[in-house]
């Protein structure tokens, strides 16, 4: 960690007051996400001040901070599961646990590291992007599947593109607890961050992004059910927000879903399934798939001895 000092003499219109968290992040050299990594400490007159204090015009404002070490993101070797390759991508079956790329509290072991690992020149290819080399899309730490990644920036935007434009074709295999209204059907609504935690999301009726999931019953039991979806947009938990908001979360999800008592501790139960995109250089869509994963098998043969 490094110390840094800055001192602040606030400006503001007289008679005009703000929070000194606010202040702080408007001077433009730290946001408001990173105050808690970097332990800032905010003092006025020598004395240390709460962040949710008022400050005024020509306050005087010392910031103390530490700025963390820069993490190596070594190459790791790792065994990874590569469905596809060519020389402009590499298409992969991630296993649950994995995490795509470094960051806050994952430096290492990360998908990422794995692949600077298997292609020696990645890395070299990305030099502004360290943190993501690559990397068109993600799947969260514990959903096992599909993802596609690019050998180079060329690569990267073809692919990205597509995305942003809704023109890839994303299925998804979920277990679910309950069941949903129809065999076929749509969810529809907007998503925006939960405002009591700000690690989860919510759907709303109006505040938010537009999200849409497709989805249909492959198969159904008394208390669960195994479904097939269709993302037609890419927002952050989408799938298990979308689910939760019809009364039937993930199985095994720590964050949307409770312990089932029936079922009891299981990870999971989310899985990128296929991945219809047009590679660089090409003009038809391909179809990718990645098998079914162990844990879905053991899990519906449990189901059908109940």
């Amino acid at each position: 960690m490094n110390k840094e000092t800055k001192e602040i003499i606030v400006s503001l219109p007289e008679g005009e007051t703000l929070r000194a968290d606010k202040y702080v992040s408007h001077m433009g050299f730290m946001r408001r996400s990173q105050f808690e990594s970097h332990k800032i400490q905010v003092f006025m007159n020598d004395k240390e001040i709460k962040l949710s204090k008022k400050v005024k015009d020509k306050d005087v404002l010392v910031v103390n901070w530490s700025t963390p070490d820069e993490p190596d993101f070594a190459p790791e070797k790792m065994d990874l599961d590569i469905l596809f390759e060519n020389d402009q991508v590499i298409v992969l079956n991630k296993p649950q646990g994995l995490v795509v790329h470094p960051g806050a509290g994952n430096y290492s072991g990360t998908l990422v590291q794995g692949l600077l690992y298997y292609n020696q020149q990645l890395g070299n290819h990305f030099e502004d992007d360290p943190l993501r080399p690559g990397i068109v899309h993600r799947l969260d730490k514990d959903t096992s599947g599909l993802i596609i990644t690019a050998k180079n920036p060329d690569s990267l935007e073809s692919l990205s593109e597509q995305f942003r434009n809704r023109t890839t074709e994303k299925y998804y295999l979920a277990f679910i607890k309950g069941r949903l209204p129809a065999r076929r059907g749509n969810i529809d609504t907007f998503i925006t961050r939960d405002d009591k935690n700000r690690k989860k999301f919510k759907v709303h009726e109006t505040k938010g992004k537009r999200a849409l999931t497709r989805y249909e019953v492959l198969e159904s039991w008394d208390r669960y059910s195994l479904i097939k979806l269709k993302l037609e947009t890419g927002r952050t938990h989408q799938i298990r927000v979308h689910l939760l908001s019809m009364g039937c979360p993930i199985l095994g999800d720590s964050v949307y879903a409770r312990k089932d008592n029936v079922i009891g501790d299981v990870t999971m139960m989310l899985h990128s399934w296929k991945l219809g995109i047009v590679l660089p250089g090409e003009t038809e869509m391909r179809q990718f798939e990645a098998p079914i994963p162990e844990r879905f098998t053991e899990l519906k043969a449990r189901l059908n001895q109940i």
